[in-house]
């Protein structure tokens, strides 16, 4: 999914607690015995702190218990290349979603995962049936930035730009990284900056060849062709 950014990149990547599963049933189990979420899959550790959300459960697949996941950008390779999701509910309206607490957490080791239509369809280890499935519909996917795969060269995952302070050529600072806008033509960067009353502004700064100049992710530092009147 575009968690991947460069000069000229494609993509996205984020996205959206209700029910705890753990005691939740549903009828139309094998021979008509309510379906609940198997206790392997709960989640009682605490939860990784490089957690990235990057789609969502959108329905069951099949009848051998696979789930279909959209994902939240074009480019589905970090969550192909994830073999543990982390399945959390999704936050209350216009909230943030965030990581938050592992109550109700459901972890998945994936045995199978391919794209499909726009999607990515998964079989997890310890789900046989489609009713199980189904009480997934809805969750959010996340996994550890650790297992994104290595970006090519000139290219960047977003979640590892927000936060980075944006400076022009002349060294004045323009922001702070709090999002990324895919126009369709291009991305732009969103730099948050304070102004003399204590009120935040932003700057829109497009993410390309021609007014960027460096990406120190380790650094957290990008340098751009940008005045501070633009």
């Amino acid at each position: 999914m575009s968690e991947r950014r460069s000069a000229n990149v494609t993509g996205n990547a984020t996205g959206r607690r209700p029910l705890n599963l753990s005691n939740a049933a549903t009828p139309g189990g094998a021979a008509g015995r309510p379906a609940r979420v198997p206790a392997a899959l709960l989640y009682t550790d605490a939860l990784p702190d490089d957690l990235v959300e990057v789609g969502y459960v959108a329905a069951a697949y099949g009848i051998r218990g696979w789930i279909k996941v959209q994902p939240h950008a074009d480019d589905a390779s970090a969550l192909l290349h994830a073999r543990r999701w982390w399945l959390l509910p999704a936050p209350p309206p216009g909230r943030v979603a965030v990581p938050g607490s592992s109550a109700e957490a459901l972890s998945i080791k994936i045995a199978q995962s391919r794209e499909h239509s726009g999607t990515v369809v998964a079989q997890a280890a310890g789900v046989s049936e489609r009713n199980v499935a189904e009480m997934l519909k809805g969750r959010r996917v996340w996994i550890r930035r650790a297992d994104f795969p290595a970006p090519e060269e000139g290219e960047f995952y977003w979640v590892d730009l927000i936060g980075c302070a944006v400076v022009n050529e002349q060294g004045e600072a323009l922001g702070e990284v709090t999002g990324l806008i895919d126009n369709g033509a291009h991305q732009i960067l969103q730099a948050a900056y304070a102004l003399p009353d204590g009120t935040t502004a932003e700057r829109l700064i497009p993410f390309v060849d021609a007014y960027l100049r460096t990406v120190d992710v380790p650094g957290r530092r990008i340098v751009v062709d940008w005045g501070l009147d633009f």
